[in-house]
C-alpha cells in the first residue's frame, strides 16, 4: 500500500519533510528540514523542537532536494535517531551539503570539534552523490516492490533537485493489491509487466531565467505530484526587469549615502545577487551612485560590496568550483574574462572581530556601502548585528530580496517599517523602525504561479492528484483553484 505523511511545511513553508511509505515494512523521506519562525509540522514539532517526533525505523533511504537549511536541517538529529540509510543527492548537493550541517551544529548544537566531525564522518559515509537523470535503486526489506529515484534541475539553487520515485510492484499477488488500492485515484501504467507508480516531489522549482542555473524542465510523466506553492498566489517580473528594479532600487537607497543591508540566505540568493551586482557594475561602472558624509561622489566602480558570512563565502567558493552546472549565460561570462562571483569591489568578512569592526565602521563614519549578511529571514546570524546598529538611522536602508515566513524578524520589519513608531523584537529588545525597508520580490529564487502551473501543464502525462504543500494557506488556495482550472479531471488538495 502506497501513502505519503508530512511531517513539516505543511503549515507554511519551513520544516519540509515527506515520507512515502511503500509497504509495512519500507519508506524513503524526502528532505528533512529545520522549522523557522511560528510554523509547525502537522504532529505539532516546531522551531524549538529539533528532535525526529516519527518512527524512523523503517525508512530506507532519505532523498535531499537541496541544501537550504529548512530541507535539511534535521539530518544530524535523523542520525541520532538511529537513521544509518542512505543520503541521496545530487552531485553539487554533495560538495554543499557538509558545509551546511556543520554550520547548523555550530550554530544550534554544539561547537565541540569532536561532536561535529564524529557528525560529519557519519554524514560521508551516507551520502550518496547521483549525477541528475540517472536513477538510483532504494533497497527494501520483506517487499514485492522495487523503488528507484532520480533527480532533475529544479533551478532554485547550484544543486536543487525535484524527485521523481518510481515504484514497481514485481510479485502478481502485490501487483493485485497496488493496482486495488490506487486503482480509482491513480490509473497505472505497465512496465515490463509489472505496475509502477511515479510520484514526483517537487522540492523548491526556480523560476525561469534565474541567475547561474538554467531553468526547471518539467518530468516526461508523474502519477501523483508533491508540488511546492510558496508563490501559488503571485507572479514574478521577469530577469530585465528584475535587474533593473534591483539598480534602480539601490539607486535610490544610496542616494543619501546610507547603507543597504539586504538580508540573504548564505547559499542560492548570495551568489545570484552578486551576480547580478557585478553586471551593474559591468554596465555603469563610471555613473555616480552615492557620497560619502563629505560629499565625495562614489561611482558604481568605487562602491564597496561587503559579504559578511563566513557560510556565504565557503559557499561561493564551492560555486565557482562547480562551473559546469552553471547555465550558458554564465559560463560565457567567465569565459570573457570576467568575475561574477569575485569582482573588484566585492569584499568579504570572515573573523568575527572584523564583523563587528565593520558594523561599529559603517555606523560611525556614515560611508555608503552594500552589505549581503545572512539569515535571510533575520532570524538570527550576523544581519542581526547590522540591523541592531543601523535600524534606527533613516539614511539605511533594509532590501528584502526573499520570502519572509511568519513569526521571524524579517515578517515584522515589513509589516511594521512604514506604522508610527514601528519596532522589531531582536534578541528579546525593541529597536526602532527608522531606515527605509523595501521589497524585491521578484527576486525570489521560487517559481511563481505561472512558472508552478507550467511545471504540470507541460508533462507529457499529467498526474491524477497533486498535493499542494510548502506554502501559506492562502497561496494553497489560490493555487488549488488555478491548477483546477488548468488540469481538469486532477485532484488537486491541500498537504
Amino acid at each position: 500500500m502506497y501513502e505519503i505523511k508530512h511531517h513539516g511545511a505543511v503549515d507554511g513553508v519551513t520544516g519540509s519533510c515527506h515520507e512515502l511509505v511503500v509497504g509495512q515494512h519500507n519508506s524513503l523521506l524526502v528532505d528533512i528540514g529545520l522549522f523557522q519562525g511560528a510554523e509547525v509540522s502537522g504532529a505539532g514539532a516546531d522551531a524549538s523542537q529539533l528532535a525526529i517526533e516519527f518512527d524512523v525505523s523503517n525508512v530506507r533511504a532519505l532523498v535531499v532536494t537541496h541544501v537550504h537549511i529548512d530541507h535539511v536541517g534535521r539530518l544530524p538529529y535523523l542520525l541520532a535517531a538511529g537513521f544509518d540509510g542512505p543520503i541521496v543527492c545530487s552531485v553539487p548537493s554533495a560538495k554543499l551539503l557538509p558545509l551546511v550541517i556543520e554550520d547548523a551544529l555550530k550554530v544550534g548544537v554544539t561547537r565541540n570539534r569532536s561532536i561535529i566531525e564524529a557528525c560529519l564522518e557519519r554524514l560521508a559515509a551516507q551520502v550518496v552523490a547521483v549525477e541528475y537523470y540517472d536513477w538510483y535503486s532504494v533497497g527494501l526489506v520483506e517487499s514485492g516492490r522495487s523503488v528507484k529515484v532520480r533527480l532533475s534541475p529544479a533551478g532554485h539553487i547550484l544543486g536543487s533537485a525535484y524527485v521523481t520515485c518510481r515504484v514497481t510492484s514485481l510479485e502478481e499477488r502485490v501487483a493485485k493489491e497496488d493496482a486495488s488500492f490506487v486503482a480509482e485515484r491513480i490509473p497505472l501504467p505497465q512496465e515490463q509487466g509489472h505496475l509502477k507508480w511515479d510520484v514526483v516531489f517537487s522540492g523548491d522549482l526556480g523560476a525561469p531565467y534565474a541567475p547561474l542555473l538554467p531553468a526547471p524542465r518539467s518530468p516526461y510523466r508523474a502519477d501523483q505530484l508533491v508540488l511546492e506553492s510558496t508563490y501559488g498566489d503571485k507572479n514574478h517580473e521577469n530577469r530585465a526587469n528584475r535587474r533593473k528594479r534591483l539598480q534602480s532600487c539601490m539607486e535610490h537607497a544610496l542616494s543619501d549615502g546610507g547603507v543597504v543591508l539586504i538580508p540573504a540566505f548564505s547559499i542560492g540568493r548570495t551568489q545570484e545577487l552578486l551576480y547580478e551586482i557585478e553586471s551593474i557594475i559591468y554596465a555603469h561602472q563610471d555613473q555616480p551612485v552615492s557620497h560619502t558624509a563629505s560629499g565625495t561622489e562614489i561611482s558604481w566602480s568605487d562602491l564597496d560590496i561587503i559579504v559578511d558570512s563566513p557560510l556565504a563565502s565557503r559557499f561561493t567558493e564551492v560555486y565557482k568550483d562547480l562551473k559546469p552546472y552553471w547555465d550558458k549565460e554564465a559560463r560565457r561570462r567567465v569565459a570573457s574574462g570576467r568575475h561574477p562571483l569575485s569582482f573588484e569591489q566585492l569584499t568579504t568578512i570572515d573573523g568575527h572581530t572584523l564583523h563587528l569592526q565593520t558594523v561599529d565602521y559603517l555606523a560611525q563614519q556614515k560611508r555608503p556601502a552594500v552589505v549581503i549578511a545572512a539569515s535571510g529571514m533575520c532570524a538570527g546570524g550576523r544581519i542581526l548585528n547590522y540591523l541592531k546598529a543601523l535600524l534606527g538611522d533613516p539614511r539605511n536602508d533594509v532590501l528584502f530580496v526573499g520570502y519572509q515566513a511568519q513569526g521571524t524578524p524579517g515578517r515584522d520589519i515589513l509589516r511594521y517599517h512604514d506604522r508610527p513608531n514601528g519596532y522589531v523584537m531582536l534578541d528579546g529588545e525593541r529597536y526602532p523602525i527608522e531606515a527605509k525597508v523595501w521589497q524585491l520580490g521578484g527576486y525570489s529564487a521560487h517559481a511563481g504561479q505561472k512558472d508552478l502551473v507550467n511545471f504540470v501543464t507541460r508533462m507529457r502525462y499529467q498526474p491524477s492528484q497533486i498535493k499542494l504543500v510548502h506554502g501559506d494557506e492562502g497561496a494553497k488556495w489560490v493555487l488549488q483553484q488555478v491548477l483546477r482550472e488548468a488540469v481538469p479531471g486532477c485532484d488537486v488538495v491541500i498537504g
